[in-house]
């Protein structure tokens, strides 16, 4: 199931080159990511009662187009797989609705993790059910 934010670039968003700050697209991705796990019933509070996590290992995003501010961006997120119930793959693409093109592609992968010490663990049942469920191509 893909999960979609819409966004708009505002003056903050801007640095000193005059356009979208790199930094921004990634915040972007996590507010999508949590609104999108939030959405599937698995919330930072979920997290927390359940004592595990799912934390970013790596992260590699490609950066196509710049933005300004006022564009309209869509950031689109969906789950594609889930390796040996402790590593889970997030991928994202932002578009601009202002002109139609490819802004970024970006692929997360998360291992999941115990809150009590930080380290890894096996996915909760809620985890694999739940994650397992949105996965999509």
């Amino acid at each position: 199931m893909r999960y979609r934010i819409v966004r708009t670039v505002d003056a903050s968003a801007i640095d000193g080159l005059g356009h979208t700050n790199n930094t921004v697209y990634i915040g972007w991705c996590e507010q999508a990511a949590w609104e999108h796990s939030t959405d599937l019933g698995l919330s930072l509070s979920d997290y927390q009662s359940l004592g595990y996590a799912m934390a970013v290992t790596r992260a590699v995003f490609d950066y196509r187009k710049a933005t300004y501010e006022g564009d309209i961006l869509t950031i689109d997120t969906w789950l594609s797989s889930i390796e040996k119930r402790l590593r889970m793959k997030r991928h994202f693409r932002i578009a601009s609705e202002t002109n139609g093109l490819l802004v970024g592609e970006g692929e997360w992968d998360f291992a999941c993790i115990r809150l009590s010490d930080g380290k890894p663990s096996r996915m909760p049942q809620a985890f694999i059910e739940t994650y397992t469920a949105a996965i999509t191509s």
